[in-house]
């Protein structure tokens, strides 16, 4: 098995609690989120622009975190991100209008906007072409647990009261940013210099986006726009539809949420490197695609409890494989371009965080099955996407023109 020395893995291990704490307060908002929204007479469309707000200031701030992690490294705009979610937390938690939960999502999407470019860009620093599939899994699981344990933690302490999450959340952060000042920067001083120094004018997103059209990863980065769209749409509007499908309580809804994002999150852990060593990226994001659309297919059967945690378990054990496998890919494709290469990246999986809540959020308010029909269709149209000569290629380092 592949290992990853001390050094780094402790270095990696500090990366995994900041996303995991960062996510926290991200996941704490689901099953509290139909009660929260009682208190400002606000329903499913609401619920779609707060997660759109989040994705909207990822998809503004991200390319600056790239290019900032090359010019001034990787370590400060860790720092910079971890503090705005801080914030973002702590003004969810005192808001008594709703433009202030616009306004704290927004602010904690800016935080992961520029902190995500920087993690991704510092594994793959600190890793190998072989290693790094297993440190892009340990990175996606940390964000994943993150997503698992929020739901689960936000409703035993919303027992206190709703907004005390909020708080809790704001403290962890707070522990986190003074953790990540111990983090050794892995970017070199000439090459940041380098990129203070070039003078070259950066250009704008909308040409970043033109240009990435052009790049030999766009394929990768329109699934990573796709496999977003479907994991928010799911999300976005869960608690609702569990709410109002099965009556159950935000307690109910934690457990569902809890247990089944964490039997994913165990099983990509232990089985992401075996799986792409079998399958090869390829064939285990194709078949990701297609059994993600069909759990979300199986979800507008209504059953049981049991029922439900099976079917929640199985999308999130196969969007589990997706993101760090074509991480792995985009990372061996960007080569000496991580930092930039990771903006478009987040830049990507913002899009996807503003048209999916959105989308979800609308289409639930009409009927609460719309969102997920959406959704299948759009994962299953991406199974027959082209991605047949990326691992070969990449193998004899070879990049499209």
């Amino acid at each position: 098995m592949i290992q990853i020395s001390g050094a780094k893995k402790y270095s990696l291990f500090i990366l995994m609690l900041n996303l995991f704490i960062a996510l926290l307060g991200q996941g704490m908002v689901i099953p509290i989120l139909p009660d929260y929204l009682k208190e400002f007479d606000a329903a499913g469309s609401a619920a779609g622009y707060l997660v759109a707000a989040f994705g909207a200031a990822q998809f503004l701030f991200s390319p600056i975190g790239g290019r900032f992690s090359d010019k001034y490294g990787r370590k400060k705009m860790i720092l910079l991100g971890l503090f705005f979610t801080v914030i973002a937390d702590y003004l969810f938690a005192i808001a008594h209008h709703l433009v202030l939960l616009y306004i704290a999502r927004f602010v904690g999407g800016i935080g992961l906007g520029i902190m995500v470019p920087s993690v991704l860009a510092y594994v793959a620093d600190v890793t190998t072409d072989a290693t790094r599939a297993k440190g892009m899994g340990y990175l996606s699981a940390s964000m994943n647990l993150g997503m698992v344990l929020g739901p689960g933690i936000g409703g035993i302490i919303a027992q206190a009261g709703i907004r005390m999450p909020y708080y809790i959340a704001a403290a962890l952060g707070l522990a986190a940013t003074l953790l990540t000042f111990i983090l050794p920067e892995t970017l070199p001083s000439h090459l940041r210099k380098a990129a203070s120094s070039s003078g070259v004018k950066q250009p704008s997103i909308l040409k970043q986006l033109l240009q990435s059209f052009r790049s030999p990863y766009f394929k990768l980065l329109l699934l990573i726009l796709i496999i977003t769209f479907g994991l928010i749409n799911y999300e976005t509007v869960y608690s609702l539809y569990v709410e109002q499908k099965y009556g159950f309580t935000s307690r109910e809804i934690s457990i569902l949420i809890t247990l089944g994002a964490l039997i994913g999150t165990v099983v990509q852990v232990w089985l992401i490197e075996s799986a792409i060593n079998r399958l090869g990226e390829s064939k285990l994001i194709k078949w990701s695609l297609l059994i993600t659309s069909a759990s979300l297919v199986l979800m507008l059967i209504k059953v049981n409890f049991v029922y439900l945690l099976a079917v929640s378990s199985l999308f999130f054990i196969f969007n589990a494989f997706l993101r760090p496998t074509i991480n792995t890919l985009l990372s061996k494709q960007a080569k000496d371009q991580q930092g930039f290469v990771s903006g478009l990246n987040t830049t990507y999986t913002s899009l996807g965080n503003v048209i999916g809540p959105v989308l979800a959020g609308n289409f639930f308010d009409k009927n609460l099955n719309f969102p997920y029909i959406m959704g299948a269709i759009i994962l299953l149209a991406s199974v027959f996407f082209p991605l047949r000569n990326y691992n070969s290629n990449i193998e004899r380092g070879v990049t499209d023109e």
